[in-house]
């Protein structure tokens, strides 16, 4: 059931314990597509679980505007809980995952190839790495498909249904 995937933090502290290998990702996760799948795929093959934050609808909108999400928080949750990939889904409300990311101290950070670690390269700078360096943990940016953004999805309805 979908439902049992659905936890706190505190819920995830305890389950965390019996994880040799944890994996955790997180992001907004707004119009599910294959892209996103393709990534949570490859994010629990590292893996011996992978938990993913959810950010809140209140954060949604205070980092992408105040259009979005224009998924639901409970749906963007119950989606992503019913994947087989995902082991936990954990809501939040920060802006970042730093305060999961120090709770859980996951062996494996995974997120997109869009981020980069080094500031001299082209690319966002991945704003937790330095907590997941804090603790010894590995930081794995997984390749950006082309063509799959939740933005790029957007901008084609628009064009395509709006006049």
């Amino acid at each position: 059931m979908t439902s049992s995937k659905l936890i706190s933090l505190t819920e995830a502290i305890t389950l965390r314990q019996s994880i040799e290998t944890l994996v955790f990702t997180n992001g907004h996760f707004d119009l599910l597509h294959a892209g996103h799948v393709d990534y949570l795929q490859k994010a629990r093959a590292l893996g011996d679980a992978l938990f993913v934050g959810l950010n809140s609808d209140r954060s949604t909108a205070a980092l992408k505007g105040p259009k979005r999400p224009l998924t639901p928080q409970p749906d963007r949750a119950r989606t992503l809980a019913a994947l087989e990939y995902v082991d936990a889904v954990i809501i939040f409300d920060e802006l970042t995952a730093h305060h999961l990311l120090e709770a859980l101290q996951p062996e494996i950070y995974a997120k997109g190839g869009d981020y980069v670690l080094d500031p001299n390269r082209r690319g966002t700078l991945l704003p937790e790495a330095p907590v997941v360096q804090s603790y010894g943990g590995y930081i794995e940016l997984i390749p950006y498909q082309a063509g799959y953004s939740t933005s790029e999805l957007i901008n084609r309805i628009v064009e395509r249904y709006c006049d």
